[in-house]
């Protein structure tokens, strides 16, 4: 699936818009990376461990939408987007949307 963050594709033209494509996830902290993570805000530097979390779950988040794509049929989505907000205190809800499209 190809994904682009901009409204078209350069030299490639949309022979039909299908329509909006999303894909979330939620995912909560884990207990044992606080700990090691609030030792290392007192040192200073990355916050490893939460730096890798929030990849794997963007990255899920985009999987789940190219799949919504795939499954409508689409060869690309453009205009992908990520966003973000809180569900509880320590969990958070990643959402990738897009528009999927064909291609000619």
């Amino acid at each position: 699936m190809r994904t682009t963050n901009i409204e078209t594709f350069p030299d490639e033209e949309v022979s039909e818009v299908l329509g909006v494509v999303r894909g979330n996830t939620v995912r909560a902290r884990n207990v044992g990376r606080d700990f090691t993570q609030s030792l290392r805000q007192i040192i200073g530097g990355e916050l490893k461990a939460y730096s890798k979390l929030l990849t794997e779950t963007r990255d899920q988040a985009m999987e789940r939408m190219e799949q919504e794509a795939e499954d409508m049929g689409a060869d690309a989505v453009l205009n992908v987007r990520f966003t973000t907000s809180q569900v509880t205190r320590n969990s958070a809800e990643i959402l990738a949307y897009g528009t999927a499209v064909k291609l000619e």
